[in-house]
């Protein structure tokens, strides 16, 4: 069937021969003794139109393992920033935020930086890394934890205490944290019941933010995220064992956050991980694609005003050589709650091998997954890549054109030549 997939889904891109040779091409990918991935998952845009999809490797393993298929769903790791970037513009919208007022406003007590006392904090700032807020003293806690005491006091690494908000980008999980404890505050519902009725119910997308509240089917597609390690230490080992790091549902059902059932909704938007938590398959994340091609349309309903989706992929932010961390080159420009890889050379964000695909969209990274979601709007190409976990560790392997590891290179340079460009 996948490969019967494969075939129908080039056929206008070279026949099956092609799309044979893509899928041998990431089967090696994903096999290769020296980086193996334990799963992978991709798709293809071009014109506008799905036009390759392939998966490899198991979902989930155990006696008797079971293979990721189109429907597996994901941990997306940061993706997940930018989808939940998609239910704040909807709010946006409707005229219940407003991108430049004062966030302590919305939060319902001040929000500032303790070295910059008289400087209001935006939506826009958070959206853009651009806030002075920083990961150092954690960016998720649970229910029993209101974010306004982390957010009021004056705890080492939670504010950057030379960076003046709107000053200087640092990539910060909490922003997203926020975001999520706002979009509850305007709302009054919590935020995973939000996304859903927001985003993901309207585009008939499976999955979410809590699994706890998955059907049976769902949770039977969630794929677990390895490492390859020693049993015994954290040490990455390609020789190792595949350990599972979460997600591992077929030894234990998701549970409920404790406390939940007496949470204050917009006390603590960290609960669902507006930052990282989101489940969700390349197969969905590819509706999510085509709806952006298409003006924010997707089938008949209109999910996003076109106009919102040119703002939150235009130019919000660029590097200018003194007024923010690249982290190795990858950051170079940055829309709202979406990153811009520009095309050039020795810049440490382009997206494929000699160049050609500028585009939009966002990376991920955790428990061993790597996430990518990249789109060129005017074009309508666009490509997705799930890798379920990562057998060597991915600092020691840098790419060799990019700030991204040598696997994302790969898997980005054969989408683009074989799906996109059809060489």
């Amino acid at each position: 069937m996948q490969a019967l997939m494969g075939m129908i889904l080039m056929a206008g891109l070279g026949g099956g021969a092609q799309s044979a040779t893509l899928d041998q091409e990431l089967a090696a990918v994903a096999t290769d003794p020296a980086l193996p991935l334990s799963s992978l998952s991709v798709l293809a845009v071009r014109g506008g139109k799905v036009v390759y999809q392939y998966q490899t490797g198991p979902r989930r393993l155990g006696e008797a393992p079971l293979p990721a298929t189109a429907e597996t769903m994901y941990r997306v790791a940061s993706v997940s920033k930018m989808m939940t970037t998609f239910g704040l513009m909807k709010l946006v919208e409707q005229g219940k935020l407003a991108l430049d007022a004062d966030a302590g406003l919305y939060l319902g007590y001040p929000l500032r930086n303790p070295a910059f006392p008289d400087q209001p904090i935006t939506l826009r700032m958070l959206l853009t890394h651009t806030s002075s807020l920083r990961d150092g003293a954690g960016y998720s806690w649970p229910a029993s934890v209101a974010i306004k005491d982390k957010l009021s006091g004056a705890e080492a690494g939670m504010w950057a205490p030379e960076a003046a908000p709107g000053a200087y980008f640092t990539y910060s999980n909490l922003n997203w944290g926020v975001i999520g404890t706002i979009m509850e505050k305007v709302s009054g519902e919590r935020f995973d019941r939000l996304m859903r009725r927001l985003l993901l119910g309207p585009m008939q997308l499976r999955g979410g933010y809590n699994p706890s509240e998955f059907s049976a089917a769902e949770l039977a597609d969630v794929a677990t995220l390895y490492r390859k390690r020693a049993v015994d230490s954290e040490e990455w080992n390609p020789a190792g064992p595949w350990i599972a790091q979460v997600d591992d549902y077929g030894v234990r059902p998701p549970v409920a956050p404790p406390g939940i059932a007496s949470y204050v909704i917009g006390s603590n938007g960290t609960l669902f991980s507006p930052t990282g938590g989101l489940r969700i398959s390349a197969s969905d994340l590819g509706k999510v694609m085509l709806m952006l091609i298409h003006d924010g349309r997707h089938q008949e309903q209109q999910i996003l005003q076109p106009k919102t989706i040119k703002l939150m992929f235009s130019r919000q932010w660029t590097y200018s050589g003194g007024n923010g961390d690249t982290y190795r080159g990858l950051y170079h420009s940055w829309g709202l709650g979406s990153q811009r890889f520009d095309d050039a050379a020795g810049g440490g964000n382009r997206l494929v091998e000699g160049g050609g695909f500028s585009a939009s969209g966002h990376l991920g990274d955790a428990y061993g997954l790597i996430s990518t979601f990249v789109v060129d709007l005017d074009s309508g190409n666009g490509m997705i890549s799930l890798i379920g976990g990562t057998g060597a560790d991915p600092e020691r392997h840098p790419g060799r054109y990019s700030a991204m590891t040598r696997s994302e290179e790969r898997i980005l340079t054969a989408l683009y030549r074989r799906a996109i460009l059809g060489q």
